[in-house]
């Protein structure tokens, strides 16, 4: 039986790598043996983050803020120098944004929340592709939500984000399709993690009313699927979208 860890080798990067499902994916990411790169805008929790997640392998850090080319190019950078190359891809930065209804939000918290969900996939990937074409290898497991399929009440903003991201998925999936780079996206429900205590707890029950198990979904979870679309077993997957949710999703 072949005990040798399924990323070995691998170099991997994880935005918003810092906390939440981030920081499970890249403990899991770790514990398959590979190399990780935690991408994220606050110092003192890449700090935190690199300290716990270290004994489980090697752990690099970049402070990014995902909105900013300039940024998101000396992070790949950072990366290069700690590891030498780019295997792997996880776009999980993100934020859920003020719950309103769509004519009572901003313009400015629309365009806040699409900058971070949407335009940071687009400048992560734009940025890694070049070197992972290089290298004619790769996996990218970009981060969307039950809500890009379904549309949550009082989240406009982040639906129309997440729905944002399984239509960059697709397309470059089908760009990248005869490279070796396999690109894909998870749709998880809600989540059990920090990013709740954004929310009202009405628009928590709402969003746990719909999931058929009737409880919420677990990092550990999301993390063991992710590991599984950035691994080689996943061979004949691109472009595609992976339900997390509980029986939620109908399509």
């Amino acid at each position: 039986m072949n005990s040798t860890p399924s990323l070995q080798d691998r170099v991997g990067i994880i935005t918003g790598g810092a906390r939440g499902v981030g920081q499970a994916i890249a403990e899991r990411l770790l514990r398959d043996g590979a190399s990780v790169c935690l991408w994220d805008i606050d110092p003192d929790a890449l700090l935190e983050a690199k300290a716990e997640l270290s004994v489980f392998g090697p752990v690099a850090t970049a402070r990014v803020d995902v909105t900013n080319l300039e940024s998101v190019e000396a992070a790949v950078q950072t990366t290069l120098a700690a590891f030498g190359k780019i295997d792997l891809l996880v776009n999980n930065a993100g934020i859920a944004g003020a719950n309103a209804k769509l004519w009572e939000t901003s313009p400015e918290e629309w365009r806040r929340v699409m900058a971070i969900n949407l335009d940071g996939p687009f400048l992560c990937c734009r940025a890694v592709v070049p070197y992972m074409l290089k290298n004619c290898y790769g996996r990218i497991v970009n981060i969307s939500s039950i809500a890009g399929k379904e549309g949550n009440p009082n989240a406009a903003h982040y639906s129309a984000s997440k729905a944002g991201v399984i239509g960059l998925t697709k397309s470059l999936g089908k760009e990248l399709a005869t490279s070796n780079i396999l690109v894909n996206c998870i749709t998880p429900a809600v989540i059990e993690t920090d990013i709740l205590k954004q929310l009202t707890q009405q628009h928590i029950d709402y969003m746990v009313s719909k999931i058929p198990m009737n409880r919420l979904g677990q990092k550990r979870e999301a993390a063991a699927l992710v590991a599984w679309l950035c691994s080689e077993d996943c061979s004949f997957s691109t472009g595609s979208i992976f339900d997390l949710s509980g029986g939620r999703a109908t399509y």
